[in-house]
């Protein structure tokens, strides 16, 4: 155990952020450098070493929080980082852009703030790159069998990194031009800088994963042709689809899904842009959807330049404090300010929107939205309530409906789908398609970057298990799994 007294004399700290006034003009990630591991050893110390640490359910990867918080709190960072790695392939990735249901599910948390665990997490991480901790670790031997990925998101990466060191001859295929999926394209800078993909990117290179980017499977390769030329294939292409808004005026130029928008922010820091075609300066933003990606549109946009951001949800605003149908160690559904929201604009909850207006060019320049109220558990119109607020770029970032079966990936494998739509597979992550099996979003529908990676691990097994007709490979998660959390 850390420290006993801990959780006794020692408040809740977290990373600070820079200044708005300095962050919103570049697009460097928001903490500022160097301002945790002056406070973690404390932190860590919180850490109650429960009988019970419900913190590993509350996390899909199952990490082992209680044992890397007692070596943060003694500064012991190789014996850390090893806990650490020892469930989770990239926690640089998760400590920074996990939403943390790990401290939801925290036991100090029922009557005091919980430990800063993700905090604690990217520190250690942060740490052993910087102590040369995190090295390749290549097969002793290989298998003779070969494995293709498809996505290079967090479960394709994590389930290329798991095959190879079984010893597997591991290719990943990427249809974008670089590796790393929504990761690279679909998360703002100012969360997650990319030099950190890039690194992992090498220690897989060199522990003999290979990376095939601009291709994509269904198009440019006959998915049944790769299922030829491979033993076994992992389909890790994620809920790419993206939810539309079909009302009257979605045609007007103008309004975008979120994912044709962030990417292009994100091609101008990799420097293939001066400017982002698709650019919030000077204009008055609406940003359609409450999640984790309509604040990256509005941080996105405030670093553009926006006249104004307005952020519409239609649901209710969420409370600040736990819900009698969300108690404790579930993750519940909080009134949260993250680092855009700090940075300006307006957040407008229960509306919906009605029709967008243009101009006799075709741009969009107003969006009508109406009030709306539960009735008998269904969302009705409350009338009187409408209203018109301007809208020169409206981004829509209200979720994903399943993977893209336009492609031509789905029906060339002779996929079966689930009743959600998403790619059905049994206990092992199997497809109906003998070889064949699928993790992350593709299969489970869009979710968090922790049940990604622990899909990837989990899938990883199956297929080593399928290959060779046993796997040492450790299984985080089976499909039906839904934890502690959603």
């Amino acid at each position: 155990m850390a420290d006993p007294k801990g959780f006794l004399t020692h408040e809740r700290e977290i990373a600070k952020t820079r200044p708005v006034e300095e962050r919103v003009k570049d697009w460097n990630e928001v903490y500022q450098p160097g301002s945790l591991l002056p406070i973690i050893s404390k932190q860590a110390s919180r850490c109650m070493d429960c009988g019970i640490p419900f913190c590993h359910n509350g996390c899909p990867l199952g990490n082992l929080i209680p044992e890397w918080n007692d070596y943060a709190y003694r500064e012991d960072w190789t014996e850390a980082s090893e806990r650490l790695h020892a469930t989770n392939n990239f926690p640089e990735f998760t400590g920074r852009l996990c939403p943390a249901p790990c401290e939801a599910a925290c036991v100090l948390g029922i009557n005091q703030p919980p430990v800063t665990i993700k905090n604690v997490e990217v520190s250690i991480i942060d740490k052993a790159w910087d102590n040369g901790d995190v090295t390749p670790q290549p097969p002793e031997r290989l298998s003779g069998k070969t494995v293709a990925v498809i996505g290079s998101g967090p479960a394709g990466l994590a389930a290329a990194q798991q095959l190879t060191r079984a010893g597997h001859t591991v290719a990943v295929y990427e249809r974008a031009d670089r590796i790393g999926g929504l990761l690279r394209y679909g998360i703002p800078e100012f969360k997650m800088e990319k030099r950190h993909i890039n690194r992992r990117i090498e220690q897989m290179r060199a522990e003999g994963t290979k990376f095939r980017t601009e291709v994509e499977i269904g198009r440019d390769i006959d998915a049944k042709k790769l299922r030829k030329r491979y033993d076994a294939v992992v389909i890790a292409a994620g809920a790419t689809t993206s939810r539309d808004l079909p009302v009257p005026g979605r045609e007007l130029n103008g309004i975008h899904f979120a994912m044709e928008y962030l990417p292009l922010a994100n091609k101008v820091q990799e420097g293939d842009l001066t400017i982002a075609p698709i650019t919030a300066e000077g204009k008055h933003v609406v940003v359609i959807g409450g999640g984790d990606t309509g604040a990256d549109c509005v941080g996105t946009a405030h670093r553009q330049g926006a006249a104004s951001v307005t952020q519409l949800e239609i649901m209710p605003k969420p409370g600040e404090e736990r819900s009698s149908g969300q108690p404790w160690p579930t993750f519940p559904m909080l009134y949260k300010v993250t680092s855009a929201h700090e940075e300006g604009g307006e957040r407008v909850y229960s509306v919906s929107t009605t029709h967008f207006e243009g101009d006799e060019d075709g741009n969009v320049q107003y969006l009508h939205l109406i009030e709306v109220e539960f009735k008998d558990g269904k969302l009705e119109q409350k009338p009187g309530t409408e209203r018109t607020i301007p809208a020169q770029l409206v981004t829509l970032a209200m979720g994903f409906t399943g993977t893209d079966q336009e492609n031509g990936l789905v029906e060339q494998f002779g996929l079966e789908l689930d009743a959600r739509g998403n790619v059905a597979r049994d206990a092992d992550f199997a497809t109906n398609v003998p070889g064949v099996y699928v993790a992350g979003d593709a299969g489970r529908g869009q979710s968090l970057i922790v049940w990604a990676i622990a899909e990837g691990r989990s899938a990883a097994k199956g297929v080593d298990r399928f290959l060779t007709g046993a796997s040492a490979l450790p299984a985080p998660i089976k499909p039906t799994d839904r934890s502690l959390t959603v």
